[in-house]
């Protein structure tokens, strides 16, 4: 295999999937909080208004919610042609989960436009006092992050894949398919806490997520080790 082009190919591939899988944590972070950032919890009324007075930042996370998972979709796929020399049915497995979990999360947000379609409606929906119009918001609100955390539950599997390919790679560092294996972890039982016990607000993945930091920074940084690289390439043939 001639290095000269496939060096530059694929440390090119490894970088853009590096920036693509980095700006999802400004993204994500961003469209998360916009909408959080509005909630008075226990006061509809409250939650109500700042929604109207902020509506343009409201509208601006439903939208960066769905930009992030048509960039997730150009992340996996990136990450499939870069990992699928390790294993090509584990690579199937992260790319499925991804293509699973995306259209769930986009769909979601249809949640948050209903509470924008609610509160413009409300001269119309004549057989409504405003208090009850008002208190469909948090209970939409709610609805919209338990969509996210059945979502979650795709964004923690598509990592066991990654992180096992990683692992096996032989051309990236195992500790990144450890850590993206953990992520994988906490995704999951931040989901299935939120519907077993909804009460005790579980968030692990805010501790668990240091592999979707980390190895996309390596892809940007390192890139891959392209002999190793090449040798699974002619192993997988």
């Amino acid at each position: 295999m001639n290095n000269h082009t496939s060096k530059p190919s694929i440390n090119q591939t490894a970088r853009i999937a590096g920036i693509l899988y980095l700006s999802l944590v400004p993204l994500g972070f961003f469209g998360m909080f916009t909408a959080s950032g509005l909630i008075v919890p226990g006061d509809a009324a409250a939650t109500a208004r700042n929604i109207l007075a902020s509506e343009t930042m409201f509208r601006l996370g439903i939208v960066i919610a769905l930009l992030v998972q048509i960039v997730n979709i150009f992340v996996v796929l990136a990450l499939y042609k870069l990992l699928q020399p390790v294993n090509k049915s584990m690579a199937r497995a992260m790319v499925i989960f991804i293509l699973l979990g995306a259209p769930i999360a986009m769909l979601n947000e249809l949640n948050q436009f209903a509470v924008l379609i609610l509160l413009h409606s409300a001269s119309a929906l004549t057989g409504f006092t405003a208090g009850q119009l008002q208190a469909f918001v948090p209970m939409l609100l709610n609805l919209h992050q338990l969509g996210i955390s059945i979502a979650g539950i795709f964004w923690g599997l598509w990592l066991f894949p990654m992180g096992y390919l990683v692992f096996k790679s032989g051309f990236l560092p195992k500790i990144l398919g450890v850590l993206l294996i953990i992520g994988c972890l906490g995704y999951l039982v931040d989901s299935f806490a939120a519907f077993l016990f909804p009460g005790f607000g579980v968030n692990i993945a805010l501790f668990t997520f240091w592999g979707e930091v980390l190895f996309p920074l390596w892809l940007l940084i390192k890139g891959v080790n392209v002999e190793q690289w090449e040798k699974r390439v002619l192993e997988s043939a």
